[in-house]
């Protein structure tokens, strides 16, 4: 009893003296549950949680507290909770410590300051001045807002209080309203006014990967307004179809991505215009844009790719406008310079932007020469008509009162595909009457995928060529509008309706065909009609008894020659053998054609008036014995060959024929290229082949040498055999042919057939290539003599680069059996990425209706993509 009495009174007395401590310091306010006194007093550690206040404002709430009374701090440890009233600020951490005597407190480890409700700071410490009331953040700071929707990171952050402004110091990192990231060095943080601002070089980067570095740079946060100097924007930043933009200072609208810059200049991607070497770009001494209407003040454009020198060409305007809601470019005030020379001055002009594939509006204009026609201008103009169809409209007017007006018409749907090109002209005065008369062309091609089932494909094609003047073609060519239907052969028309099936099994295509060949004086003659064809392809068998069978069968209705008429049926059963090596090398391999023909006739001398059905089969066996030597340098292959050819039926009489023989198709099954007969008769062809080539680099083949050899012997002479290919003789002519490159710089090749006298070349084809440096010339010689033909061709042309710049071309040829030359062509031409200009002379002696003789001196100049302009100057060859 006397003990617990004796601790009672002594925890009174501690307890006592305690708060007579914590009543004599009038610098801190202690409540906390248990505490312990060291020192005499000048230590006081406070446990299991407490609050410690001053009189000025500071709460610091902590899990454990220690007090040094003699250098008057205290520090706080767990959960600790610190809130300044008069300063507004609270602060949240594991470990603080605060020195009363200077103000000062710290902070070590995930350190939370809270600035105001949804703003805070987090940092790994704090060092907050209270006399001066500005707060340091060290090492992986963050400051987030998340009513504002931003994020600031960075190592070295100062918080000055009284001025609501926030330094960071080195590399700094932002995140504003999760759309736009800053990265930058040095930054500051005016809290009141939302801005953001820094000296040093900075990126932004937005949602749609375009960037901007900027040397110098404020933004205001709620406004999303960037204003900065030394701005360099990039679009589609890292990805295709990147363009640059470089703004000497300029304020920008990132929200809108409108802007307002002075000293402009824009780097559109290179191959905008389907040329990687160009450079695209536009420069302006200011420049202004607000929402889709963008505005260059005192601008210049040019495609020309960047050097040193002022480009090849520019046009210069007062302004320059990019409408995008139109997608159109409008110049004020234009001048066309070429190389800084004005050439041609625009009051006003427009054209579809570079994104545009399809858009109404004129098109590149032209202006052309031609001695039969005059001079000519061109200014064609594209109307879309629909999201599937367009038009393009090309009137083209000469000075000899001539007018010509042509329209292509396309059409696109899901299935099907149109395209159709008219044209008409008027006061056209032809030269062989001298009367002027009206002409016209139409094209047309038309396609339908048919969707059938079973198969892979099934498609429709029907297409159309008319005109009404033989030489139509060859007057207007290049004034006929540029599109796919433009015959390529001018001399023959040809018009098709045609059904092509793809099936797993086999392959199937029927339809009409007409052909007109406009060399042939106005009659019946010079018509065709193959009304209706059909051919028909299956594999039957793969590897069935070592080879392959294949089932054909064709057949047409052929009117020609006025009421010439010839309908046949073939059906063609072919059987291929895989080859056969025996243990000597002898290579060998057999063939077996069994054709069934059905034909009938009228006024045709192949075909009879009767129904005839006819059977015939052609045997064919092929032997050969490959013979190789290497050595270090070279690899030589030697192969004879030999081919025996067996068709005991008879064949229809095509020894008019113009097909021909040479030693590369000799050995082919169907070397005659005939769909309704067999080549008759009992033949030996007989071959050697031989090819020399280096060891080294095979896959370059850089030196190599090969030689064809080949004749065919008959048992009898076969009349009805075309007579030019000379095999329808019991010995054919020798055909021979020959490729080398004995050096680097030579190629040769060399086709013949020599007649079984030896003696006399009935067919000589030979072409040689040297080229060395910059230098090119070809050298191409054809002659047929006999029953191969009667005509000798001498043909050379020559190209020669001076520089990458500066080409040189000549090209003649010379008909030997007439004595005559038939053409000279030289060229000069000056090209670079965006500009082509060249001097043209042309002298023909070609003459038909109304193309007669010419001599012509052209001046061209291309401006890509601008236009292209041609000027015959003839008045200088006179």
């Amino acid at each position: 009893m006397k003990n617990k009495i004796l601790y009672f009174f002594l925890f009174i007395y501690l307890f006592s003296y305690f708060c007579s401590i914590v009543r004599s310091d009038e610098q801190f306010n202690f409540d906390v549950t248990e505490i312990e006194v060291l020192e005499n007093g000048n230590i006081i550690k406070g446990l299991k949680k407490g609050t410690v206040s001053t009189n000025d404002g500071i709460t610091i709430i902590a899990d454990t507290f220690v007090y040094n009374k003699k250098i008057e701090t205290i520090t706080a440890k767990g959960n600790v909770e610190a809130i300044d009233k008069n300063r507004n600020l609270k602060i949240y951490t594991q470990n603080l410590t605060y020195q009363k005597n200077i103000e000062l407190i710290t902070t070590k480890k995930n350190s939370k300051a809270i600035l105001e409700d949804g703003k805070f700071i987090i940092a790994n410490s704090f060092r907050f001045d209270r006399n001066k009331n500005i707060l340091r953040a060290l090492d992986k700071v963050r400051i987030e807002d998340t009513i504002e929707d931003y994020l600031i990171t960075g190592d070295n952050f100062t918080y000055f209080k009284n001025q609501e402004k926030i330094l960071t110091k080195g590399f700094t990192q932002a995140v504003i309203k999760s759309k736009y990231e800053i990265s930058s060095k040095n930054l500051t943080y005016l809290i009141n006014e939302n801005k953001l601002r820094s000296e040093d070089k900075t990126r932004i980067k937005d949602q749609n990967s375009q960037i901007y570095f900027i040397d110098k740079f404020s933004y205001l946060l709620n406004q999303d307004i960037l204003k900065g100097e030394k701005i360099l924007i990039i679009t589609n930043y890292n990805l295709p179809n990147s363009d640059k933009i470089f703004l000497e200072n300029g304020i920008i609208d990132l929200k809108e991505n409108n802007f307002i810059a002075k000293d402009t200049l824009i780097e559109i991607h290179k191959d905008i215009f389907d040329n990687s070497e160009n450079d695209p770009r536009l420069r302006g001494v200011s420049s202004i844009k607000n929402n889709e209407l963008t505005i260059v003040n005192k601008g210049i454009f040019t495609s020309c790719k960047k050097n040193d020198d002022c480009p090849p060409w520019a046009i210069q305007a007062d302004k320059i406008k990019h409408d995008k809601l139109k997608k159109q470019i409008v110049y004020d005030k234009a001048t066309l310079k070429i190389y800084d020379i004005p050439v041609l001055y625009f009051p006003k002009f427009f054209h579809p932007d570079p994104t545009v594939k399809r858009q109404s509006g004129f098109l590149k204009p032209e202006i052309n020469n031609s001695n039969i026609l005059g001079s000519s201008i061109t200014l064609p103009y594209f109307k879309t008509i629909s999201k599937n169809k367009d038009l393009t409209i090309v009137p083209t007017w000469f000075d000899s009162n001539t007018l010509m007006s042509s329209f292509e018409y396309r059409e696109v749907n899901k299935n099907s595909k149109l395209i159709a090109d008219m044209g008409y002209v008027t006061g056209y005065k032809s030269n062989t009457t001298n009367k002027k008369k009206d002409a016209s062309h139409l094209f047309l091609n038309y396609n339908l995928d048919l969707n059938l089932e079973n198969y892979i494909s099934s498609d429709l094609e029907i297409s159309l060529e008319r005109v009404s003047n033989d030489n139509y073609l060859k007057v207007f060519d290049p004034h006929i509008t540029k599109s796919i239907l433009r015959p390529k052969n001018f001399n023959n028309l040809n018009n098709n309706f045609k059904i092509f099936l793809n099936h797993n099994d086999f392959n199937f295509e029927t339809g009409f065909q007409s052909f007109e060949n406009l060399q042939i004086s106005k009659g019946s003659d010079r018509y065709q009609y193959i009304l209706p064809y059909y051919n028909f392809n299956r594999i039957i068998n793969q590897d069935y008894l070592s080879g392959n069978i294949n089932f054909n069968s064709s057949g047409n209705n052929d009117l020609s020659s006025t009421n010439s008429l010839k309908s046949s049926f073939v059906n063609n059963l072919t059987y291929n053998s895989l080859d056969y090596i025996s243990n000597l090398g002898l290579k060998n391999n057999f063939n077996f054609v069994f054709q069934n023909l059905n034909s009938i006739g009228k006024k045709n001398s192949q075909y009879k008036s009767s129904p005839q059905i006819e059977l015939a089969g052609l045997f064919n066996i092929d032997l050969s014995l490959p013979l190789e030597k290497n050595n270090q340098r070279y690899s030589n292959l030697l192969t004879p060959k030999l081919s025996f050819r067996f068709n005991p039926s008879d064949m229809k009489d095509y020894s008019s024929s113009e097909n021909r023989i040479d030693a590369n198709n000799v050995f082919a099954i169907n070397r005659l290229g005939l769909s309704d007969t067999l080549e008759t008769g009992r033949s030996i062809t007989l071959g050697l082949d031989f090819r020399k080539e280096k060891q080294e680099e095979l896959e370059k083949i850089n030196d190599y040498f090969e030689f064809k050899l080949a004749t065919v012997i008959r048992d009898k002479a076969e009349e009805f055999i075309p007579n030019k290919s000379t095999i329808h003789r019991k010995n054919s002519n020798l055909f021979g042919s020959l490729t080398a490159k004995f050096i680097e710089n030579l190629d040769i090749g060399y086709n013949f057939a020599l007649d079984n006298d030896f003696n006399t070349f009935e067919y000589n084809d030979l072409s040689a290539t040297y080229s060395i440096n910059n230098f090119v010339t070809t050298f191409n010689f054809i002659e047929e003599n006999g029953e191969a033909g009667n005509s000798s061709v001498l043909s050379n042309s020559i190209e020669y680069n001076i520089d990458d710049k500066n080409f040189f071309t000549f090209k003649t040829r010379r008909n030997r059996k007439l004595n005559l030359t038939e053409y000279y062509d030289l060229v000069y031409e000056y090209k670079n990425d965006c500009l082509t200009a060249g001097i043209k002379y042309k002298k023909s002696y070609y003459s038909d209706g109304d193309l007669k003789p010419k001599e012509d001196l052209l001046f061209t100049i291309t401006l890509f993509p601008l236009t292209s302009y041609e000027y015959q100057a003839n008045e200088l060859l006179q």
